[in-house]
């Protein structure tokens, strides 16, 4: 998507090993700011439970200004705290995932359904986000964006959903593990063409629908938005004692650094 990388992680607990301390380095964890970008930490107020965020955003070597926007907030309702996390990978504009920062979680919380049946409250949420977003294309332009959402639920549930190439990793009895799918165009190429589109690879690229865009699910794009998707991939992962961190982040840094180096002790 770009060569900018956005990334936010929270932790329940401060375990002090080496890969715990690289992604305390990346998330900003460690310290509240960047010599090189954007960087933030916080934690959550209960008194019940600790978690912690940081976030860290570096603009790369792709020719236009920022597109990438992230939220890292907790939010006290109906006497519960939930954890607000996001990577949003904005393509050709801002306009889109400046949208998705200031309502997609809005939309996910109003959903009537969302404390009874989290999963489908999602899904509805970000189908009918995108649906505003074409609707008011006019306003929002013709770009899009990749997302990748983290709502946790009173320190105990996690739940994680994503369009796109952005991805979310939790690293789990000290074993890190990617817990989102990259909708990437060659792995849909069958529902693209049945919908009228089509996926080429040219020399030296990666494969684009209508040979364009570089992922297979994305919010907006009114323009390939008949040959793409905005249903989400969403998995819950329970929070107990074995979860050490979780780990959002773009495409921006994924594609320059595997998951796995968290894997990688000492």
């Amino acid at each position: 998507m770009s060569k900018h990388s956005s990334a936010a992680g929270a932790s329940r607990r401060a375990k002090e090993t080496g890969f715990f301390n690289k992604i305390k380095n990346v998330t900003c964890l460690k310290s509240s700011s960047s010599h090189n970008g954007q960087g933030g930490k916080g934690k959550s107020k209960s008194s019940s439970y600790k978690v912690s965020h940081g976030f860290h955003l570096v603009e790369g070597q792709s020719g236009h200004d920022m597109e990438d926007y992230h939220v890292a907030e907790f939010r006290k309702k109906r006497n519960h705290t939930l954890g607000l996390f996001a990577i949003f990978d904005g393509h050709l504009g801002d306009r889109v995932p400046t949208y998705l920062k200031d309502n997609l979680f809005n939309n996910i919380l109003e959903e009537p359904n969302f404390w009874k049946d989290p999963e489908s409250a999602i899904r509805n949420a970000y189908r009918s986000t995108d649906k505003l977003i074409l609707d008011n294309s006019m306003q929002l332009g013709p770009g899009g964006s990749t997302a990748v959402t983290a709502i946790v639920i009173d320190g105990k549930d996690l739940w994680v959903a994503n369009i796109g190439d952005s991805r979310a990793v939790v690293c789990e009895r000290g074993s890190a593990n990617q817990i989102t799918v990259d909708h990437e165009p060659h792995a849909e190429r069958r529902r693209i063409e049945k919908r009228g589109g089509f996926v080429t690879t040219l020399p030296g690229d990666v494969p684009r629908v209508n040979g364009q865009l570089a992922v297979a699910r994305a919010f907006g794009d009114q323009s390939l938005k008949a040959h793409l998707s905005s249903e989400p991939d969403v998995r819950h992962v329970p929070i107990d004692s074995t979860i050490d961190f979780v780990i959002l982040a773009s495409d921006g840094l994924w594609k320059t650094t595997s998951w796995r180096i968290f894997n990688e002790k000492g």
